[in-house]
């Protein structure tokens, strides 16, 4: 069972309590997993009882023996302990991490940790207030990394909210569809029987002509896309040529003096000290995005070190080291068979939560969270790669097959991570 599919079956127990009325609350669009954190045990921790409690009227511990009870007898499942407060620690088959590495390689880079679709619970997300606007998800999925287009019927902003998307009246906005088009986006012909899709929001990203900003804004944009959020970005001022011909920032919009966005700036990092240009476009957009948005960014050759203090080569070298075992395995004559590799838990863990951490990312419009958890599943890998192949005269057996599993989705995860920071994940370093 992977984190995903463990967060329905959350989500089922939840909706089993509440039709036999051992629950009186609505049903979460979501539930949280995550590995448990101190005290907690087995393979993941929720917090949903405690969300729960409140509007049930009882204590968490309460809420957590009711999604106790309905959780083992899921399939999968073979044991709930509840800790502290009422958080659920839910242990599984010993089959979960083969199932997980499965799942990784079969979803590829650009696939695992994203959402499908749009998915219309874009309230999770947090987004503030008046910088939403609803529209009616287009039939079909959106490509994660795509620029959407030819969607955008705002609706008015609410009453008392001068940062709504709503242009000031008498000022059209580049982005804003022509009034009067206030209804859902209908269906394509021939597609009026399927059902209708969730209405889903769009997300307006302003930045000043800043490059950390643009850098910030240009990858949030991409994160909030692979969690299936619309999304336009916009700078006050035409970025420079080298942050798009040399970085590849870009935004979907520039404003001029002549016409102006009736958008506040809404991404507001410390700026860059320092021209970063000269580093090169993945090292300048690592300096730029790997430190928090309130911490100064160092721009300096440090990031374009061949060596383990710096970061950036770790998590890239980690990357090349996954692919350079996947073509020593193939002239070994042997392949990758998900399996039992109980050596790697803090590797598992990290890969399970890739997919938390892009929510994460993309909720904050905080690229350092996935920068940072690339950091931490490669300082992982990397000791791990080192058993991965046999030794000497040694055979390979299944227990290599089952590391060269594991050693493929990680590079999956980290070349996935990458791609969105805008980074290069080399085959060969």
């Amino acid at each position: 069972m992977t984190p995903v599919e463990l967060s329905r079956t959350v989500l089922c127990a939840v909706r089993r309590a509440v039709d036999v009325g051992e629950l009186s609350v609505s049903v979460p669009a979501r539930a949280v997993v995550t590995p448990p954190g101190p005290g907690g045990r087995g393979d993941y921790a929720s917090s949903i009882a405690l969300q729960l409690a409140r509007p049930a009227g009882r204590t968490p511990l309460k809420v957590a023996e009711v999604l106790r009870a309905h959780l083992l007898a899921e399939p999968g499942i073979t044991d709930v302990v509840v800790t502290g407060p009422g958080f659920l620690n839910i242990s599984l088959q010993g089959t979960a991490p083969a199932v997980l590495v499965a799942e990784i390689l079969r979803l590829g880079p650009l696939r695992y940790g994203f959402a499908a679709a749009p998915t219309g619970q874009f309230d999770v997300l947090d987004a503030p207030t008046g910088q939403l606007d609803t529209l009616a998800a287009p039939t079909g999925q959106l490509d994660p990394l795509a620029t959407p287009t030819g969607q955008l019927d705002p609706l008015e902003a609410p009453t008392g909210q001068p940062d709504a998307l709503a242009a000031p009246p008498g000022q059209l906005d580049a982005l804003a569809a022509p009034t009067g088009q206030l209804d859902p986006l209908e269906a394509p012909t021939g597609q009026l029987d399927a059902p209708a899709a969730p209405p889903t929001r769009l997300v307006h990203l302003h930045a000043p002509r800043e490059v950390r900003a643009v850098a910030v804004a240009d990858v949030s944009a991409r994160l909030l896309r692979s969690q299936g959020v619309l999304v336009r970005t916009s700078c006050v001022a035409r970025p420079e040529a080298s942050w798009t011909d040399d970085l590849g920032l870009e935004v979907d919009v520039s404003c001029t003096p002549e016409s102006p966005s009736p958008f506040p700036v809404n991404v507001l990092p410390v700026p860059a000290p320092a021209d970063p240009v000269p580093l090169g476009r993945d090292a300048a957009r690592w300096a730029l995005l790997h430190p928090a948005a309130h911490d100064r960014p160092r721009i300096g050759d440090e990031h374009l070190v061949q060596r383990e203090s710096n970061p950036l080569f770790r998590v890239r070298y980690a990357h090349a080291r996954t692919r350079a075992l996947s073509r020593n395995a193939r002239d070994l004559g042997f392949a990758a068979e998900p399996g039992p590799t109980p050596e790697a838990g803090a590797l598992l863990a990290a890969l399970a939560d890739h997919p938390r951490i892009l929510g994460a990312a993309a909720r904050h419009r905080a690229p350092d969270r996935l920068a940072r958890h690339l950091v931490t599943v490669a300082d992982a890998a990397l000791p791990f790669l080192l058993t991965v192949l046999p030794c000497g005269e040694e055979k390979p057996s299944a227990a290599h097959r089952a590391r060269l599993a594991l050693a493929e989705a990680t590079g999956t995860v980290l070349a996935g991570g990458l791609t969105l920071l805008g980074i290069d994940a080399p085959d060969h370093l």
